[in-house]
């Protein structure tokens, strides 16, 4: 039987429940990965990369299943695992060195993004730089490094003015969030997120979903941030929800959407999967919000969603993912 690794996350036990999730995808992945044939072991990837390197040259794998979110806590640090492997010369899953740094780190994302003529909401930048004309004057402070909304909540929020100092507000936020920052314009509208898997004949756009807010009051902005995502019991994890049925109405604005993440695929070089996140607002104008290389793959994330609208099994999916990268 083949061996392969799942490469995944150090997670201690009193992690927060985002990391604790990167344990449970690499169970269900070492499911399909029997299913498939293989036989995976799970290695955590640690910052001493002497260990990391010679635990790899020992098992000699045929492929690693790259699922390293963060290390040491740090999702700044993600673009190492791709590029210790690209000097091991071991295939892998997911997304290559150079696309997981540009994507990881957003507001560089967003600057090829406006670059390539793609729609990204207008920020502010550490450096005090500010891109396009925005919607509103409401803003939020994102994590610059950070996936699954680390640091996203209700005190992320502002309005921007003449007399905002968003440097000192971005500065002040990152001592909360322990890292570096960007403003970013809110967009007021529907979000809707697009899959994206390297299928047989090139990059597949898998079926969209739309993350509907219910029962929000008006003053209350819809955003998918960490408790909504993470915290059972909450307000926001307990009145968000996905939908992945459509009318016909909505076919024209599906196709924008499928042909921008294509292009956002090819602009940044993914590879295997991804997911764009997209706002569209009072206008129908597509907004993407942001570059997911390698999403969540747990069952109960919306990739796992999408590969079941699109007729796939999940282990189908997951034989997709490897075969590109054993490509």
């Amino acid at each position: 039987m083949k061996k392969a690794i799942i490469l995944h996350s150090d997670v201690p036990p009193n992690a927060s429940e985002d990391e604790l999730d990167c344990l449970r995808q690499a169970d269900t992945i070492a499911e399909a990965l029997r299913e498939l044939g293989y036989d995976p072991v799970l290695l955590p990837f640690v910052l001493d990369l002497n260990r990391t390197i010679e635990a790899m040259k020992t098992m000699q794998p045929e492929f690693v299943f790259n699922l390293v979110e963060t290390i040491n806590g740090k999702g700044s640090l993600i673009h190492f695992a791709p590029s210790l492997l690209d000097y091991l010369n071991i295939p892998f899953t997911g997304c290559g060195t150079d696309a997981m740094f540009l994507t990881s780190n957003k507001p560089l994302t967003k600057e090829m993004m406006q670059s390539a003529g793609i729609a990204t909401p207008p920020w502010i930048s550490s450096r005090g730089v500010y891109a396009g004309n925005a919607p509103s004057n409401t803003y939020l402070l994102k994590a610059s490094w950070e996936d699954a909304s680390v640091g996203l909540d209700e005190n992320s929020i502002f309005t921007l003015n003449d007399k905002t100092d968003v440097v000192a507000l971005m500065a002040d936020r990152k001592k909360n969030i322990g890292g570096p920052c960007f403003a970013e314009a809110y967009i007021d509208g529907r979000e809707f997120n697009m899959a994206l898997i390297a299928g047989k004949s090139g990059v597949q756009a898998l079926p969209p979903a739309e993350m509907q807010f219910i029962g929000y009051e008006p003053e209350k902005l819809k955003l998918l941030d960490y408790n909504a995502k993470w915290v059972e019991g909450t307000f926001e994890y307990e009145n968000t929800a996905r939908t992945m049925d459509f009318s016909s109405e909505d076919d024209a604005l599906i196709a924008d959407l499928q042909d921008i993440a294509k292009r956002c695929w090819n602009l940044f070089g993914l590879r295997g999967y991804a997911r764009v996140d997209f706002r569209i607002d009072k206008n129908g104008k597509p907004w993407v919000l942001e570059i997911n290389a390698n999403p969540c793959l747990s069952l109960e994330a919306g990739f796992a969603f999408a590969v079941e609208r699109a007729g796939l099994k999940y282990s189908e999916a997951i034989a997709l993912i490897i075969a590109d990268a054993l490509r």
